[in-house]
């Protein structure tokens, strides 16, 4: 595993890279594989969701009391993991406008049909298989409402 602060600067340095999407399927509402084929990194998820970069503290609010001016546009994120399943928690990760088209949840694992999206970001997904697994490893953890 990697520590310190800069693995997370490793972790959350811009888009992801230009890898080819992993294939997927959406079953109901959830995508119950793992896109990576193992599980993520919960320690590494955390690191990703607090991480002002990546925009969840912008909309969301939660457990971390070291992070100040959460958001209260979307769902607390306290209690996530008991609330949906890995899958679950995945699909709104990979594609929240598969359940809601109305979302204002970026889709962070998707790069086709999105409008109003930067240079930066165009053809890349926001986040790589690997920290979406980790996200949906430390948001599973959160089992206390």
């Amino acid at each position: 595993m990697i520590a310190g602060i800069g693995a997370a600067a490793l972790l959350l340095s811009g888009p992801a890279m230009c890898e080819a999407l992993q294939p997927y399927q959406v079953v109901g509402d959830a995508i119950p594989a793992s896109l990576t084929g193992h599980p993520g990194d919960a320690v590494r998820g955390r690191a990703i969701v607090v991480a002002r970069q990546n925009t969840c503290l912008l909309c969301h609010s939660g457990p971390f009391a070291e992070q100040r001016f959460q958001g209260n546009l979307a769902p607390d994120l306290t209690g996530t993991g008991a609330r949906w399943s890995e899958g679950q928690l995945r699909l709104r990760m990979v594609d929240a406008s598969r359940l809601n088209d109305a979302t204002i949840m970026p889709s962070y694992y998707r790069t086709e049909g999105l409008a109003r999206v930067g240079a930066n970001w165009r053809d890349r997904p926001i986040l790589s298989a690997e920290q979406i697994e980790d996200v949906v490893a430390y948001l599973g953890t959160l089992k206390d409402p």
